[in-house]
């Protein structure tokens, strides 16, 4: 098969989990997704710098979308597929210190594409993230650029985007070709989505919690997505596909997330009754992200892993075919250079390791930019890729040997980060070139030991399935 057929088959889908600062153990705000499309595709990371000369109009490579755009842009982090650099930014933070996951793949309903159809040239997936971000300073303002887009252009596609800043977490998720609805987060509770849009509640009174393109309700009614008669306005009831795939694919992932960190709530998996925002039993933690993006009903009869089954219906949330998963990490009480981190796992996160990208760092190790879509042993992509490859080929035998080494990786960075993090609070203000230094170096130790790590599994995943062949292939004894 080649690539350009297998990226025909293989679409954008992702898992989206939010936590509102009282729902964490630090008091931390998180945005995260993994981004699962086609493991061929490697993800670069980028970055950019503040600039007053920006490009004054975006033109998709990939698609007709085309947009003038502010010459004044803040930089950015960015991590797109190698193909098409400058697009798909997917995750990041710019310099004004706002967090963006850009998108999660939704469905609106036939009926309300019957009366509001996408738009073939219109806001789509592969420009969201870097039409919108280089442009705002707060989480609000970035809904606020993103509807005022979407009812100018339209969307070619459905989708959802979550925004983060010191304050405040907004998630926003399309409804129609030119219609949205963007809600503030909870500070006390989580939410979680999985290719299906979740929202139902919508107060056009309440402007604190709630934006939406301004005849959200009217449109519906007026086109007989909803009837005023049968109660309050349900977003999702009037707008969202709600299908037999949905049952497996989508539903399941809501469930068993929530079934991980709300063991209390009684959830049918059958039925899309998942509550829509929800408490944690406990204060949720880094690991508990990291959890929670690892998980494929681990043990279970729905394990396709542990029971060598492709075909298995419920859909993990951790698949071979992830090509990134990131948690946006936000601390407002620290300076933004270390208060905000994207821990960055390439690849599929049950067989990976998550890595610190703070925000003050200027530059990565050339080897997170050197990805293609064939192997190479200079890019990280492709030796993260070529460990999870490997344990792919018998999970059950090689897996906990890959899972204990980045679980011993992980848990040494988070304490070199808390060790490093001290000094640089000590010194950043009165040296703060010191400081700056102290976080860069940190930052390329990591990332380059990270690939050491990988490199050593690899070799030791060869000799134990080299060991593993001859073991079954022997043809000794006379």
């Amino acid at each position: 098969m080649s690539t350009e057929k297998q990226v025909n088959v293989f679409p954008s889908e992702c898992t989206t989990l939010i936590v509102g600062r009282k729902m964490t153990a630090d008091g931390s705000m998180i945005v995260a997704r993994s981004e699962d499309w086609n493991a061929m595709y490697a993800k670069n990371l980028e970055m950019y710098v503040d600039t007053d000369n920006g490009p004054e109009s975006f033109i998709a490579r990939d698609s007709p979308f085309r947009c003038d755009l502010p010459k004044k842009a803040l930089g950015y982090t960015a991590m797109p597929t190698f193909d098409l650099p400058g697009h798909w930014g997917s995750a990041g933070f710019n310099t004004a210190g706002v967090g963006m996951s850009a998108t999660e793949s939704i469905f609106s309903s036939e009926k309300a594409l019957a009366a509001d159809p996408l738009v073939e040239s219109g806001v789509a997936e592969n420009s969201v993230f870097n039409i919108v971000l280089p442009y705002v300073h707060t989480a609000r303002e970035g809904v606020e650029r993103l509807g005022k887009l979407i009812e100018q252009f339209g969307v070619a596609e459905g989708f959802g985007i979550g925004f983060v800043d010191s304050h405040e977490i907004w998630y926003l998720e399309t409804a129609s070709g030119h219609r949205w609805l963007a809600c503030k987060m909870p500070e006390d509770q989580y939410f979680v989505t999985g290719n299906q849009s979740r929202f139902r509640k919508y107060d056009p009174k309440d402007k604190e919690n709630y934006m939406a393109s301004a005849d959200l309700i009217e449109f519906a009614t007026k086109h007989q997505l909803y009837d005023p008669k049968d109660g309050e306005f349900d977003f999702h009831t009037a707008y969202i596909r709600d299908v037999k795939l949905d049952t497996t694919y989508n539903y399941p992932r809501v469930w068993g997330i929530q079934g991980m960190l709300s063991p209390d709530i009684k959830n049918d998996v059958t039925k899309n009754t998942f509550p829509v925002f929800a408490k944690a039993k406990h204060p949720i933690t880094l690991d508990d992200m990291r959890r929670v993006f690892r998980f494929h009903y681990n043990g279970t009869e729905h394990d396709p892993y542990l029971h060598s089954n492709p075909k298995e219906p419920y859909r993990p949330v951790s698949i071979f075919r992830t090509t990134q998963t990131h948690i946006l990490h936000v601390r407002p009480e620290l300076p933004q250079a270390i208060g905000r981190v994207d821990y960055y796992a390439m690849g599929m996160a049950a067989l990976g390791a998550f890595v610190p990208l703070y925000q003050g760092i200027t530059s990565y190790p050339k080897a997170y930019m050197l990805g293609t879509d064939h192997s190479s042993v200079e890019s990280a992509y492709w030796k993260m890729r070529k460990v999870m490859t490997l344990g792919m080929v018998n999970f059950n035998a090689y897996a906990p040997m890959i899972q204990s080494t980045y679980a011993k990786f992980e848990a040494e960075t988070a304490q070199r980060q808390k060790e490093m993090e001290t000094q640089y609070l000590a010194c950043y203000k009165s040296l703060p070139l010191h400081a700056q230094d102290l976080l860069q170096t940190f930052s390329d130790r990591v990332l380059l030991q990270a690939l050491d790590v990988a490199d050593a599994l690899q070799e030791e995943l060869f000799t134990r399935l080299t060991s593993d062949i001859q073991a079954e292939y022997k043809f000794a004894g006379a």
